[in-house]
């Protein structure tokens, strides 16, 4: 059974913006390569861009700092594009470990400061006329959904971290929350979880990682 971290640290990545450390786990939230480089990377220009729509349903399995809903929201912004946000985080960052990262100045948009924290601190909120977030406390293993997404952000811990949320079952629940098309991108490369992707029945390809990473994976559930 995951026990959800109770000794979380903030520390400087590669690229200046920060992420958490966890001890007990052993575990960073992001890569200590650059926390907002990889999110960039893995989420938005291999996930957001690369599905290319004006308006989507997005899942995040893992809200954790909320520097993917951040990048998500910014994009938003200056492409105009809708997007309705749901997170699924059962165990949320406390608000002041949230606002001691400071992702909205990292990222060169102290502007967005205050309703970056007012949406971290929130179960639902229309942040802008584009932009909607809803977070709800269930775990992937209990999400029942049917094509509802367009999109799925994976974010979770890695498998030797929470083996639970990288099992076949977790992945059926996934594909049949997703429409036709719709593509999940995670971090993780491992084969392990990209057969596992595959059983579920994605098509699943390999992409280039984020910095100081060989690989990444890109999950499409077909027509």
């Amino acid at each position: 059974m995951f026990i959800p971290p109770t000794d979380l640290v903030p520390l400087r990545t590669g690229d200046g913006s920060f992420t958490l450390e966890s001890r007990t786990l052993g575990e960073h939230y992001h890569s200590m390569h650059g926390a907002a480089a990889e999110s960039n990377h893995v989420y938005i220009d291999m996930g957001l861009r690369a599905r290319g729509l004006r308006t989507l349903d997005l899942l995040e399995v893992g809200l954790g700092t909320g520097l993917n809903a951040l990048l998500t929201l910014i994009d938003s912004q200056q492409t105009g594009r809708v997007v309705r946000y749901h997170a699924l985080e059962p165990w949320p960052v406390a608000a002041e470990t949230v606002a001691a990262l400071d992702h909205p100045a990292a990222l060169g948009r102290s502007d967005l400061r205050s309703v970056f924290e007012r949406m971290m601190d929130s179960d639902e909120m229309q942040v802008t006329d584009e932009f909607a977030f809803r977070r709800t406390p269930l775990s992937v293993e209990e999400l029942n959904s049917s094509d509802a997404f367009d999109l799925v952000y994976f974010d979770a811990f890695a498998p030797t971290v929470q083996p639970g949320m990288w099992t076949l079952e977790v992945f059926q629940r996934i594909y049949q929350a997703m429409r036709p098309e719709a593509i999940l991108v995670t971090y993780c490369a491992k084969g392990v979880v990209r057969r596992t992707m595959q059983e579920a029945g994605f098509s699943v390809e390999r992409l280039k990682g984020a910095p100081g990473k060989l690989e990444m994976l890109r999950a499409t559930r077909p027509e």
